[in-house]
């Protein structure tokens, strides 16, 4: 199996690899997705269920429907995955992907639930990067981070995040 991406939950309990590009990525606006992962949207990567795979952990899951549920890190609570059990594939949030940046949105769906104020984000200052404004608090967070890093470890947790 040829691995193209490699994604995770937040605290490294849960990685996983995808053998194939995913298809219609798309933002979810829908009420239910937000609350799902706690934001205004979700941003969803489709894949065949053969092309994932989970390589070190168990998911979690809830269903949030009759037909359709939400996977997720058990260990730490990070929302991975939206399937409909009997569906051929399985929607990774792209999130957790460690570069989510091989995976932008082609469409967006859910739209009667969009946030008014998400057509104005583009106009939100936002030049900052984390944390210029409190250095001392950069440093506290690095010192003492937990989270997995975005790259595949032989240990869980690995050993720079304990």
């Amino acid at each position: 199996m040829d691995v193209d991406f490699t994604g995770g939950c937040q605290c490294g309990a849960i990685r996983y690899a995808l053998s194939q590009r995913p298809q219609n990525v798309h933002v979810c606006h829908c009420r239910m997705c937000q609350k799902a992962v706690g934001g205004p949207f979700a941003i969803i990567c489709p894949v065949l269920k053969p092309a994932f795979r989970v390589t070190r952990g168990t998911i979690s899951y809830f269903m949030s429907s009759d037909v359709g549920r939400r996977g997720f890190c058990a260990a730490c609570g990070t929302p991975l995955t939206f399937d409909y059990p009997d569906g051929d594939d399985i929607g990774v949030l792209v999130g957790t992907l460690d570069d989510p940046n091989q995976a932008p949105p082609e469409n967006q769906y859910g739209n009667e639930s969009r946030v008014v104020w998400y057509s104005g984000l583009r106009d939100v200052p936002g030049d900052s990067p984390t944390y210029a404004a409190n250095p001392e608090m950069r440093l506290r967070i690095s010192s003492t981070n937990h989270q997995h890093p975005d790259h595949e470890t032989d240990v869980w947790p690995p050993v720079d995040a304990r």
